[in-house]
This record gives structure tokens, C-alpha cells and sequence, in this order.
């Protein structure tokens, strides 16, 4: 059974089909990368996925949950975590407290008891095992990117490369089951993008399931287990990288179409 499902998902916006009933499967382990032109529908596709925005219909199914109309919060509490195309990260604060934030942010609260006294005790007992496991959570994944010297850096002053491991890292922070990174290759350049495949190998090898929106074929053909593409909304191919190298398809999308 896949980790994650769409059925018939559909986005509209007026008269126009962003995602046109596309259905796509991911499985657990796997590395899965979305392409297609611009325009496409891939970050649409995303963000209904990752609730940020809401389908016109069809439906969204994690671990076998129908997640379409939790907001993006409970998703992310659920085990899926996402990056952006445009970096988002807290500018004017640490390195640290930006991974700490991801961390944070997947906390659950302490339960609520009747006796004022009790819930007193065990709140102040959470609040440390939680403030624990915020600083233990973020050191490991700074660690993890080479950036626990830099801890103490403005993410602001930090070079691009290093800011796009930055927002996975505090995506990582939240524990997820499945990373959804759109576009983490922009900006890079050749040493960066080689850095940034072996990267995603090394948390997909940590179990965390892996779909990328990306528009360097280089690193989609090298890394990806399986390739969905989207033309004008809908799906228009899925296979292996070689499988969909080779798509007519998928060609005539990049290409245009030839006359015969």
C-alpha cells in the first residue's frame, strides 16, 4: 500500500485547471521526483497535498487517513513535512532557534488534568522534557548538515547553499515520514547540486520518504526512483527515469511537437 495517495485531485482557480484529476501514488523509502514545464501544476499539486491549499475535489490519503481537509498544521503533526521554491526562513534569527522552531512546531501539548495542583507539576515536568528534546532534535540535524559551527549565524548572513540546507534541516526538525522539497536544487550551482544529491539519498536512507519538484534533470534522472510528470495539470507520464527519458510524451511537453 502507498505511504501517500491522491484520487482524482483537482484544483481550480476560476476557469482555470491548475491539477486536473491526477492521481499519483508514493511509497515508503522511495525517492520520487515531480517535473514538467513551468506552469504545470507541480507546487499547486504540493500545496494541496501539504494543505496549504484545498482541492475542489478529490482527495488526499496518508498511511491510509484521508488528510484533504486537515490544515496545514495537523499535516505537518501527521508526518509530512515540505520546503519551499522561495527560501523561507526566519531571517533575523539564529540558525539554531530556525531548526528549533521545526522542532517546536511538531510538539503536541501536555494534557489537561482537573486538579490545578497536578496539572501545575506536569506541565513544568513537559515543558523540560520538551525544551530537552527541542535542543537534542536540533543539534542532531545541524550536525547532520555540517551546520552546528554556524549555530549561533543569522540565517540571513549564511550563503544560498547553506540556507537551502538550513530550511530542510527545520523541516527535518519535525520528524516527518515523508519531505516534500520543491525545487531544493534552484540557485545552486554545479558543487552545490552534487552536495544536495547525496543529501537527499542520505535522509532518504534514514527511512524519510522523499518527493521533489525539480527542474535540474541531472539530479532527478541520478536520484529518483520513480518520475511523475505533469503537463498543463494533468499527468501526462510515470516510470523510471529511463521509462519517461524516453516518453513521447513527455518529449513533445519539452520540446513541442515535431510534424512527421
Amino acid at each position: 500500500m502507498p505511504l501517500l495517495y491522491t484520487q482524482n485531485l483537482r484544483r481550480e482557480f476560476g476557469g482555470v485547471i491548475a491539477v486536473a484529476d491526477v492521481d499519483i501514488e508514493i511509497f515508503k523509502d522511495s525517492i520520487t521526483g515531480l517535473i514538467g514545464p513551468n506552469g504545470a501544476g507541480k507546487t499547486t499539486l504540493f500545496n494541496t497535498i501539504t494543505g496549504l491549499d484545498f482541492p475542489t475535489s478529490g482527495h488526499v490519503f496518508f498511511k491510509g487517513e484521508d488528510i484533504t481537509e486537515l490544515p496545514a498544521y495537523k499535516i505537518t503533526r501527521s508526518g509530512i513535512a515540505r520546503t519551499f521554491q522561495n527560501i523561507r526562513l526566519f531571517k533575523d534569527m539564529t540558525v539554531f532557534e530556525n531548526v528549533m522552531i521545526g522542532r517546536h512546531f511538531r510538539g503536541n501539548n501536555p494534557k489537561i488534568v482537573k486538579n490545578k495542583f497536578l496539572n501545575f507539576i506536569l506541565g513544568r515536568i513537559y515543558v523540560k522534557k520538551e525544551e530537552k528534546d527541542i535542543y537534542e532534535n536540533s543539534i542532531k540535524w545541524l550536525n547532520f548538515f555540517n551546520l552546528l559551527d554556524m549555530r549561533d549565524e543569522y540565517a540571513k548572513n549564511l550563503p544560498y547553499g547553506k540556507q537551502r540546507e538550513l530550511e530542510i534541516a527545520r523541516a527535518l526538525a519535525t520528524e516527518p515520514e515523508i519531505l516534500f522539497l520543491d525545487e531544493p536544487a534552484a540557485g545552486m550551482n554545479p558543487q552545490e547540486t552534487d552536495s544536495l544529491m547525496k543529501t537527499i539519498k542520505r535522509i532518504r536512507d534514514l527511512g524519510i520518504t522523499v518527493v521533489l519538484i525539480e527542474h535540474d534533470m541531472k539530479l532527478v534522472m541520478n536520484i529518483c526512483d520513480k518520475i511523475i510528470v505533469l503537463n498543463y495539470g494533468k499527468k501526462i507520464a510515470e516510470g523510471t527515469p529511463s521509462q519517461v527519458q524516453n516518453n513521447k510524451d513527455v518529449i513533445e511537453a519539452y520540446l513541442g511537437k515535431t510534424d512527421d
